[in-house]
């Protein structure tokens, strides 16, 4: 069985009117966001082995905090593809790794990170920012979930609901 880490980035700052979307840094809120998730995966025992990330700066920077913060030693690979991507680039991505990573973590962008939720378990699930969907595979094989009938969402956590 593989696992899966679906994390939206965190809360971003809309200030600059002027600014490129994809240059959008994270607003205090999700600068305090991103480092509680990275715990949150510590502390839960479920780090990937490697790291997916959108190249868009809220992206990058929700990465940066949550790796640091929960001490994640994956590899960090940010990826113009996942940009504002839909639930096929991920999977195409995903179906590329080596099958001796157990587990993964994509970070992106809504809409494209709740339709892969949904795609994946058959059930819609919100994700507002910082939200972070943890997701039993049943497969051996990462380049079987072209053929994955039904994941398990095994837990499902949302900023707001964090206690620490």
């Amino acid at each position: 069985m593989k696992r899966l880490l679906i994390l939206r980035h965190a809360k971003s700052s809309w200030s600059d009117p002027e600014l490129d979307d994809h240059d959008r840094p994270l607003n205090p809120r999700g600068r305090r966001d991103a480092p509680r998730i990275g715990r949150l995966v510590q502390a839960k025992e479920i780090a990937p082995d490697v790291i997916f990330c959108s190249t868009a700066l809220r992206a990058r920077a929700t990465a940066a905090l949550a790796v640091e913060a929960g001490n994640l030693t994956a590899g960090l690979h940010p990826t113009d593809d996942l940009y504002l991507a839909g639930p096929r680039i991920y999977i195409d991505l995903l179906m590329q790794l080596p099958s001796d990573h157990e587990s993964a973590m994509v970070i992106g962008h809504n809409p494209g990170l709740e339709e892969l939720l949904e795609e994946l378990t058959g059930n819609h699930h919100r994700l507002p920012t910082a939200a972070l969907a943890h997701v039993h595979l049943p497969i051996d094989r990462w380049r079987d979930l072209a053929t994955l009938a039904v994941a398990h969402l095994a837990d499902l956590w949302r900023p707001k609901e964090l206690t620490d």
